[in-house]
């Protein structure tokens, strides 16, 4: 069932909330519409109830996220992961190279397999580059006001008081995987008239200002056309049928669905987010590291747990400070305005191949990078396969 999202402020939360007085909505509240008033408009503040705990939570649109409570024990420290004495560099032979950049030929519909078949290596130079790759998973929670129109759904507001945002229980994804979950915040959901409609579940048809008919626009409303010729569009009588509302001056409300009322309630949204940095160890090889983002590299570190600690025993000192630059980024970060729940260090070795090659009695280079063995040749000699003898 389809309903409106309103709006989400920033939650000013109060320990062990009591009932709150229910304030019935003022009457003018489901007075006719008049004038320019005849579409949609946003809800007015008084048809929201005030829950206890739930005080921020307004109509509107936009808001920021609840800030999660205080922990009742002091959070588990991160612990060092092992040091790695051994460091493995792969390394590419020269048949697959070759067969990398037939490939990448192949792929390309204007480029010829001749220098690939044919190019005689004469130098292969290996640029083994690190990445350093930090993932922080996060849950981050909302509440906004919403509504639907109503169909008989429970209503249970201020029957018990309300549980705080993050009292609320929520089924936890699998790690690192980005989530959303959409609850119904228990005892704030209540019954009011619609405010578009003012609970006559139809509102007025705005290309007739209800008025069920519009001026002919033949006669312009005179009900002649030439002299005493009656019109015959209007037969004479100087309007015809809106044909929107087929001359009823009135359609179904659109808000609730010609229900008359609306089931208003909060609405808690659960938000799971892997938040990813990378850092990675610049080389000199000439390949842009851009290039890199697409492919995997050999896995020489891992490390997940709570909240992990900064890399130790690693040899390349440029990983180490960026390692612990992120760490202590994101922890600082992420824990003011959601709540971490997992954190994971990996370290990749990206091979990287510069390959030069003579065809034609050029010399030319190229790149084979990546587990995937992904070629990088901006400068391949024969991309047009109609100029290859």
């Amino acid at each position: 069932m389809a309903y409106q999202h309103i709006h989400s402020e920033q939650f000013r939360g109060v320990a062990n909330p009591g009932y709150a007085a229910h304030p019935e909505a003022a009457p003018a509240m489901f007075a006719p519409p008049t004038g320019d008033s005849l579409g949609p408009s946003a809800p007015p503040a008084n048809m929201f109830d005030n829950v206890p705990g739930y005080e921020g939570t307004m109509s509107g649109g936009g808001g920021g996220f609840l800030p999660p409570p205080m922990p009742s024990c002091p959070a588990p420290q991160p612990e060092p992961g092992p040091s790695q004495l051994h460091w493995s560099i792969p390394s590419i032979s020269e048949d697959t190279a070759r067969d990398a950049l037939a490939l990448y030929a192949s792929s390309k519909c204007c480029y010829s397999s001749a220098p690939a078949k044919d190019g005689v290596i004469t130098n292969m130079e290996a640029f083994n580059t690190y990445r350093y790759r930090l993932e922080t998973f996060t849950e981050s929670r909302s509440t906004e006001w919403s509504q639907e129109p109503y169909n008989g759904q429970p209503v249970d507001a201020f029957s018990q008081p309300s549980p705080g945002p993050w009292d609320i229980p929520a089924q936890t994804p699998t790690f690192f995987k980005d989530e959303q979950q959409v609850i119904k915040v228990p005892y704030t959901s209540s019954v009011k008239n619609c405010h578009v409609c003012f609970g006559m579940g139809r509102t007025p048809c705005k290309h007739c200002a209800g008025a069920g008919s519009k001026v002919c626009w033949v006669c312009n409303g005179s009900g002649f056309r030439h002299g005493d010729d009656r019109c015959s569009h209007c037969n004479g009588r100087g309007r015809e049928n809106c044909v929107y509302c087929h001359g009823q001056g009135s359609s179904g409300c659109g808000i609730c669905n010609g229900k008359r009322q609306l089931l208003v309630y909060i609405k808690l949204t659960v938000k799971w987010t892997n938040n990813q940095d990378d850092y990675v160890v610049e080389q000199s090889s000439g390949l842009h590291l851009e290039n890199l983002s697409n492919v995997t590299g050999k896995e020489l570190f891992r490390d997940a747990q709570y909240m992990v600690y900064p890399l130790m025993g690693f040899p390349d000192p440029a990983v180490v400070g960026a390692a612990e630059r992120l760490v202590r980024d994101h922890q600082g970060k992420f824990s003011q305005t959601s709540r971490i729940l997992q954190q994971r260090q990996t370290i990749e070795l990206i091979p990287i191949t510069k390959v030069t090659y003579r065809w034609k009695g050029n010399m030319h280079i190229y790149f084979v990078y990546g587990n995937e063995f992904k070629v990088n040749a901006d400068n391949y000699p024969a991309t047009c396969c109609c100029s290859i003898m």
